[in-house]
């Protein structure tokens, strides 16, 4: 079957300016599985002079982009792939700006991103860089403008990535022929360009190349104030079949049935059953080509007619694709045709850290005990820089491998932060995660974003140095409602293990607060606090230690009277 061919050409320079806040991407796979089921993506954006990280966001926003479209699963379109990045990143870039840690404010960029897959090409466009398309002679601005003109000096960025807490980018499509052209370009192009010359070089000049560098000459010649960005496609041919349905199509794809050891499903042969349960099957497989092993996730056939559940089982892979962490399990890319609903997982050889634990001395030495926890925060911090939310971190969804590493696992629960449901009351049949790691608030219906990953991070670590002991007890188990929780009292972890100075029970006090304007807002206060004394704790250290002695005061008072009553004696005798 013909594929679809490009030739194409991306420039980016400072211009006249002292550095350049533009920046380009493209991404044309060579894999033929991804060039058909995701096809290719070009990414412009520049960054807002005005924003002091205008730089970082831009080049934030076009790798981001480019990089992770590539991993949404087949079965997403484009526009919903596209609609879950932009969200995702957008969320990103307005934290930072909102970030009291950061020194730079002002995380914003303009973003135009253009997807060609089979028949079809796909635009995203926010701010006032722009795109093109070409076509026998005739040039086509597909982009809108974001800008509001109060006169012909002065206007203004009306809409940006970043600006605002929810993304709302213009999107379109339109069909496309051999021979197409598309340009995207920066405004430091398209301000000193008219759209008459840029017709006219795009008619010109066939090669891809020669065109773009001619595009940025020409901006500077004019005398362009601005960074230069540009990007040149050739639509050379395209596929003979139209894949428009193919989201459909996948996401109707039969769920695997049971597989017994032998069975062979798409090439993998299978071994033996690893976990079995009414949600989900987990097999170890062989691959036939090359005999490396993994793990086959499939879903249940209880949940064959429930539209969320399938959503959710595929949103798993695009989660695990997305995270690139040493601590967490790594989910395979396959770049083979799939003929049923499952995903594919590394194999680890190892055993979930709450087996592990059952087998060692109580409690574990310290040096031990903060080198897990440390893992196990790296990997939490990998999915919080992707704007993901564990929710289910427990010592069952660890594993503990025989060089003494660690792997978070389990992408079932995990929420990603810039989501439409991300930050409202949970909607689903039963609560996340396991009563005894998970924060009270998610239990409750709501979610608490990062903090109820490092409330369950912090618990792990509360069990690890008091020897298999909790923070709340086993009462909170049988909690139900807020007015349970608000009856829990924490445990200070020196009465199960002496040697916890108070500073650091402190610390793990903070960690898992039921309240959330007192518990950490992030791992690496968490860790930092864990790992050297926090000045604020020793100093209520001291202030108990004396409140634990009331009458310490008084004491040391009435003695320093009492020998100044013998020296005033002792020197009246002298003189007499």
């Amino acid at each position: 079957m013909q594929q679809l061919k490009l030739s194409l050409a991306s420039g980016t320079n400072a211009g006249i300016k002292p550095i350049n806040e533009d920046a380009v991407a493209c991404n044309v796979p060579d894999d033929t599985h991804l060039l058909t089921f995701k096809g290719a993506c070009f990414v412009v954006a520049d960054g807002v002079s005005t924003a002091e990280a205008g730089q970082q966001a831009s080049k934030t926003a076009v790798q981001r982009f480019c990089q992770e479209y590539m991993q949404t699963p087949d079965s997403w379109s484009v526009t919903y792939s596209a609609e879950q990045l932009l969200a995702t990143i957008n969320n990103e870039l307005y934290e930072l700006s909102h970030s009291f840690s950061q020194q730079q404010k002002g995380f914003l960029t303009t973003f135009t991103a253009l997807v060609l897959k089979s028949q079809t090409a796909h635009f995203f466009h926010i701010g006032d860089s722009r795109l093109y398309h070409w076509r026998t002679g005739v040039l086509k601005q597909l982009s809108e403008d974001h800008t509001t003109v109060l006169s012909e000096q002065r206007q203004f960025l009306g809409r940006a990535l970043g600006m605002d807490a929810q993304v709302k980018a213009q999107q379109g499509s339109i069909s496309i022929q051999a021979g197409d052209r598309f340009l995207l370009c920066s405004d430091g192009i398209s301000d000193f360009i008219n759209d008459s010359v840029l017709q006219q070089q795009l008619s010109q000049i066939s090669d891809a190349k020669q065109c773009c560098d001619s595009l940025l000459a020409l901006a500077k010649t004019n005398r362009s104030d601005d960074n230069l960005s540009a990007i040149v496609i050739n639509v050379e041919a395209i596929p003979e079949q139209s894949f428009d349905d193919l989201n459909q199509t996948l996401t109707r794809l039969p769920f695997p049935p049971a597989l017994n050891p032998g069975m062979k499903l798409d090439g993998y042969k299978v071994i033996k059953t690893l976990f079995a349960s009414s949600r989900s099957h987990l097999y170890l497989v062989a691959d036939e080509l090359d005999g490396k092993e993994y793990v086959l996730k499939c879903p249940s056939i209880n949940y064959d007619d429930d539209a969320l559940y399938i959503d959710r089982f595929i949103r798993e892979e695009w989660i695990g694709l997305r995270i690139q962490s040493p601590y967490v399990v790594k989910v395979i890319r396959q770049c083979r045709p799939r003929t049923f609903l499952y995903y594919l997982m590394e194999h680890l050889n190892g055993q979930d850290l709450e087996q592990w634990l059952e087998l060692q001395a109580k409690p574990l030495k310290p040096s031990q005990a903060i080198k897990l926890v440390k893992q196990i925060a790296e990997g939490l911090k990998a999915f919080h820089r992707m704007g993901a939310v564990h929710q289910d971190l427990k010592p069952g969804n660890i594993i503990y491998l025989a060089d003494g590493s660690l792997k978070i696992v389990d992408f079932g629960s995990v929420y990603v932060a810039g989501l439409a449901e991300i930050y409202s009351p949970l909607q689903q049949d039963a609560a996340l995660g396991t009563a005894v790691y998970s924060d009270p608030h998610y239990l409750l219906g709501h979610n608490s974003g990062v903090q109820g990953d490092i409330y369950a991070l912090a618990t792990i670590t509360y069990e690890l140095f008091s020897g298999g002991y909790l923070p709340y007890g086993d009462k909170v188990e049988q909690c139900r409602t807020a007015r349970d929780y608000d009856k829990l009292r924490y445990l200070s972890a020196s009465q199960f293990n002496p040697v916890i100075p108070t500073w650091f029970d402190r610390a793990l006090q903070k960690g898992v607060s039921l309240d959330l304007a007192e518990r950490y807002q992030s791992i690496t206060s968490l860790l930092r606090d864990l790992q050297q004394p926090n000045p604020a704790f020793l100093h209520e250290e001291v202030k108990q230690e004396r409140k634990a002695n009331p009458l310490l005061f008084w004491q040391l008072l009435s003695g320093f009277w009492f020998v100044t009553l013998l020296l005033l004696v002792w020197l009246f005798l002298i003189r007499r």
